[in-house]
């Protein structure tokens, strides 16, 4: 019993250490355009470059947002290009605060060979999808 403690106190930990050190896409830089879908609400997307070293050495990586005016029960969907082609996406429920975050790994280890695959390198674009209330409803 003594063992199987000190094994989710390690994962614990361990947990805390990784959120704590994981690169961010930060939208507070990035390009924002707002396009209307009716009177009610609206399609924002934002454009936002990320880089992920050669020489990183954490396993995740994460993009995080505020949406403060989003409309309920809308998704925020996030998209990863390499260039001009499309490599993940993601969708992500908004939490009570009007907050965003979606995780994802950028390193692997290969089962097979015990060997560090890397997922993400370099540089991509990402774009994110957010339903918004139209100006004028707010």
């Amino acid at each position: 019993m003594k063992q199987i403690h000190s094994i989710i106190f390690a994962s614990v930990i361990l947990t805390f250490i990784v959120l704590l050190y994981t690169p961010n896409v930060s939208a507070d830089s990035s390009e924002v355009i707002i396009s209307p879908i009716n009177d009610e609400i609206s399609l924002q997307k934002t454009i936002a470059i990320m880089h992920i070293p050669e020489d990183k050495s954490l396993l995740w990586g994460k993009v995080k947002g505020d949406a403060s005016d989003f409309v309920e029960r809308y998704p925020v969907i996030i998209q990863f290009f390499k260039g001009d082609e499309p490599v993940h996406v993601a969708q992500v429920k908004v939490k009570g605060d009007g907050s965003y975050e979606y995780k994802f790994k950028i390193r692997n280890t290969d089962q097979n060979t015990g060997e560090i695959v890397d997922i993400f390198e370099g540089k991509y674009t990402v774009k994110i999808f957010k339903v918004i209330h139209t100006k004028s409803q707010i």
